[in-house]
């Protein structure tokens, strides 16, 4: 009798470690199944198709004056009749010239007026330069590379759908970098920035006196506060984005 008792313990005891075993591997397969979609949707799936203007893109906008900016009192097209600007790839080649030059929508109420083109003057970001663009609830922003584009469009969704910018590796001549998806959406005041549309507040931007005048604070998701200045022009050194990135080259045809 004892010893068919330790018998069949010692089973149970084995089929307890056998399942444990197995629940490990189940939540292993499961992570890394998790972890290789992430992979694939933030850096291998299919990036959207490229509808900004080409014209747009292919000008240059370092030779604006960004204190002369249009009069929003509706004379012109409105916000939706424009079309969606876009990254291309992984970031713009040159500075290119505002998505929304033609559209004089007013602002809704509840939005602030943060137009014009603005650099980091104190805090995380020293030196960082953006133009912001407005006109009725849409919001661009050009800077390092990236457009970020939300709101009513002619050809596309609200929400930014395009990249970060930073080239994690590339794969012979093509770059691949993380793809980004938000909505600006105001608060009190405050442009907030929502991942993927709905998602948490990951970025803001707000107009603060500062001690020589007004200024546009940038929060970002890096837990950095950013007070930025306006500028007229752009500086000499942001008309060519500054390369970001790891960029790891795997099967380069460079020599």
């Amino acid at each position: 009798m004892e010893t068919d008792f330790k018998n069949r313990a010692l089973s149970l005891g084995g089929l307890g470690v056998f399942m444990i075993k197995q629940v490990i591997v189940v939540l292993f397969t499961a992570a890394l199944g998790l972890l290789l979609f992430i992979f694939w949707l933030g850096f291998l799936s299919s990036r959207p198709p490229l509808t900004i203007d080409p014209a747009t893109l292919a000008g240059d906008g370092s030779v604006l004056n960004y204190c002369e900016l249009p009069e929003l009192d509706g004379s012109g097209l409105l916000a939706a009749d424009i079309a969606k600007g876009n990254t291309p790839n992984c970031g713009y080649t040159h500075f290119p010239l505002p998505i929304l030059a033609q559209c004089t929508e007013p602002l809704p109420e509840g939005a602030d007026d943060i137009r014009g083109l603005w650099i980091g003057v104190r805090g995380g970001h020293v030196g960082h330069v953006e133009r912001v663009e407005q006109c009725g609830s849409r919001v661009v922003v050009t800077t390092s590379g990236v457009i970020h584009d939300y709101g009513p469009n002619s050809t596309a969704g609200l929400n930014t759908n395009d990249t970060e910018g930073s080239v994690l590796f590339s794969l012979g001549d093509k770059d691949y970098c993380m793809r980004s998806s938000a909505s600006m959406i105001w608060n009190d005041g405050i442009l907030d920035f929502h991942a993927f549309g709905w998602g948490p507040v990951v970025v803001k931007r707000y107009l603060h006196q500062g001690p020589t005048g007004e200024q546009l604070v940038w929060e970002y998701a890096d837990g950095s506060t950013t007070h930025m200045d306006r500028l007229c022009t752009l500086p000499e050194e942001h008309k060519v984005p500054s390369p970001r990135g790891k960029r790891m080259a795997f099967f380069s045809s460079e020599k």
